[in-house]
C-alpha cells in the first residue's frame, strides 16, 4: 500500500487546519464550558442533573434539525462560493432564514404542548432510591427558559453556517468562545446565588444558557452586517426574501433526504436513550455524565468532519474533481489517524473526571465504563463521520439518508428496543452491542466513498 496517497503536502495541511482549527477551537470550548455547566448542575443532586439532561435530548433534535436543514443549502452556498456568485450565496441564506423561522415555530408548538410527556418517557425506577416526580419538576422548570433560545440559536446557525462556507471561519469561532465564558460566569453566579444574585438551580442554568445565546448572535450578525467587503453576499440580503424558485426546486430536492436524516437521527440517538433509560434513572445520569465528557473528545473527529464537507464541496464548485478525490482520500486518513489519538487520551482520562460529580458511586462507575466504551470505538465512529461529509459534499442526500437514520432505525433501534424489553441485559453490554453496529456502517461508507458516486459539481 503507498502511504503517500493518504498523507498531504504543506499546502494541503495548511489549508486544513485554516478551516479546521477555528471550528475545532470553537467546539472544544463550547464543550469543555458545558461540562462544567454539567459538573455545577450536577452539583445541585441528581434529579436536577438527570431532569435537565432529558430536556437536553429533545433541544438535542431540534439544534440537529436545524442543522440539517441548513445543511442543504449549505451545500449549494460553499459552491456557490468556489464559482464566485455571490447572488447565489445571497439566495441561498434567504432559504436558511425561512427555514430557521419555521422550525422554531413548530419546535416552540411542540414542546409547549407535549413537553411534560416527552420528558415522562425518561423517568423509570432503577436500582437506586432517585425521586422521579422531582426530576419531572427540575425538567419542567429548565424547559420553560430555554425555549427562549430557540430563535436566536435559529439566526445565529444561519449567519454563522454561512460565514464558514464563504471561509470566515474565526469570527464564529470568537463569538462561540465568547458566549461559552457568558454561559459560565452566570451559570457560576445564577446556579448557587454568587454576587448576591438568587440560588436559581437548573432555572438559573437555563438564563445563563439564553444570555449566552443572544450574546452569540449578536456578534455574529452586528460583524457580518459591518464587514460588507469581506461578506460580499450581505449588500442586498433582505431587499427581497425572495427566492428563485429553480434554485427553491434543487435545494429542496437535496435538503429534503438531509432533514429528513437529521429529524430521524437525531430522534434515533433520543429513542436510544429513552431504551437504555428502562434500566434507571441511574442510567439516564450516567449517559449525560458520559455524553458531555466525551463530546469534548469528540470535538477532533466531528471539526474534521465539518471541515470535509466545506473543502471537498468548494473543490467540487471549482471542477476539479480529481482533486476533490485525492484530498477527500486524505482528508479521511487524517480523520481517522487523531481520532485514536484523541480515544487513547479520552481512555486515560475516563476514571477521573466522572469523580467530580455529586452522584452516586453507581453512576460514577456506569459512566467510566460508558466512557471507556466510546474511547475504543471513536476511530470507528471517526471514519464512519468522514465519509457522511464526503457523501453530503456532493449532494448525495439520499444516499447520507440511507447511510446515517435508515441504518439507525432499521438495525440500531430495533435492537435496543428488543434487548430493552424483553431480555434482562444490563446496561453495558446492551450499549456495546447496539453501538457494535456501526462496523456495518465502516463498511457501507468505504463501499459508497470508493465507487464515486458524490463526485458531482452541482452549480457548475
Amino acid at each position: 500500500m503507498n502511504l503517500r496517497r493518504y498523507i498531504g503536502d504543506r499546502a494541503f495541511y495548511h489549508r486544513l487546519f485554516t478551516v479546521l482549527l477555528p471550528i475545532l477551537i470553537q467546539n472544544l470550548i463550547t464543550n469543555f464550558v458545558s461540562l462544567l455547566d454539567n459538573i455545577m448542575v450536577g452539583q445541585v443532586g441528581t434529579e436536577p442533573m438527570s431532569g435537565v439532561a432529558i430536556v437536553n435530548q429533545l433541544f438535542f433534535v431540534f439544534n440537529l434539525c436545524i442543522f440539517g436543514g441548513l445543511a442543504g443549502a449549505g451545500i449549494f452556498t460553499a459552491q456557490f462560493y468556489g464559482k464566485g456568485d455571490k447572488e447565489g450565496v445571497r439566495n441561498t441564506m434567504r432559504l436558511k432564514l425561512w427555514f430557521g423561522l419555521l422550525v422554531v415555530g413548530l419546535a416552540l408548538a411542540i414542546l409547549l404542548g407535549l413537553g411534560d410527556r416527552l420528558i415522562g418517557l425518561f423517568l423509570h425506577a432503577g436500582e437506586e432510591d432517585l425521586d422521579l416526580e422531582a426530576t419531572l419538576h427540575y425538567g419542567r422548570e429548565y424547559l420553560a427558559v430555554m425555549l427562549i433560545q430557540t430563535l436566536p440559536f435559529a439566526l445565529c446557525q444561519v449567519y454563522t453556517s454561512t460565514l464558514r462556507e464563504t471561509g470566515e471561519t474565526m469570527l464564529p469561532m470568537k463569538a462561540g468562545i465568547t458566549a461559552v465564558f457568558v454561559n459560565l460566569v452566570f451559570n457560576y453566579i445564577l446556579i448557587f446565588g454568587k454576587l448576591g444574585a438568587p440560588a436559581l438551580g437548573v432555572v438559573g442554568a437555563a438564563v445563563a444558557t439564553v444570555l449566552s445565546r443572544f450574546v452569540e448572535c449578536f456578534i455574529v450578525v452586528f460583524w457580518a452586517h459591518s464587514h460588507r467587503e469581506r461578506c460580499s453576499f450581505i449588500p442586498g440580503l433582505y431587499q427581497s426574501l425572495r427566492v428563485p424558485g429553480d434554485l427553491l426546486k434543487k435545494v429542496a430536492v437535496m435538503s429534503a433526504p438531509l432533514l429528513l436524516n437529521e429529524v430521524l437521527w437525531s430522534g434515533g440517538m433520543t429513542t436510544l436513550n429513552q431504551c437504555y433509560s428502562l434500566r434507571g434513572l441511574e442510567v439516564v445520569s450516567a449517559f449525560n455524565i458520559s455524553t458531555t465528557i466525551s463530546s469534548l473528545f469528540f470535538c477532533a473527529f466531528i471539526a474534521t468532519g465539518n471541515a470535509i464537507g466545506i473543502l471537498v464541496g468548494q473543490i467540487l464548485g471549482s471542477g476539479d474533481t480529481e482533486r476533490a478525490v485525492d484530498e477527500d482520500r486524505k482528508l479521511i486518513a487524517f480523520s481517522v489517524v487523531l481520532s485514536i489519538v484523541v480515544g487513547l487520551a479520552m481512555a486515560l482520562l475516563a476514571p477521573l473526571v466522572p469523580q467530580v460529580y455529586n452522584t452516586t458511586d453507581g453512576v460514577k462507575k456506569l459512566a467510566v465504563q460508558l466512557l471507556l466504551v466510546g474511547a475504543c470505538l471513536m476511530p470507528m465512529n471517526s471514519y464512519a463521520n468522514a465519509c457522511y461529509f464526503t457523501l453530503r459534499s456532493g449532494g448525495k442526500t439520499i444516499i447520507t439518508f440511507v447511510f446515517d437514520s435508515l441504518f439507525t432505525w432499521v438495525l440500531c433501534i430495533p435492537l435496543a428496543f428488543v434487548l430493552s424489553r424483553f431480555t434482562a441485559l444490563p446496561i453495558l453490554p446492551m450499549y456495546i452491542a447496539v453501538e457494535s453496529l456501526n462496523l456495518v456502517k465502516c463498511a457501507l461508507g468505504f463501499v459508497l466513498v470508493r465507487r464515486r458516486l458524490w463526485v458531482r459539481n452541482l452549480v457548475g
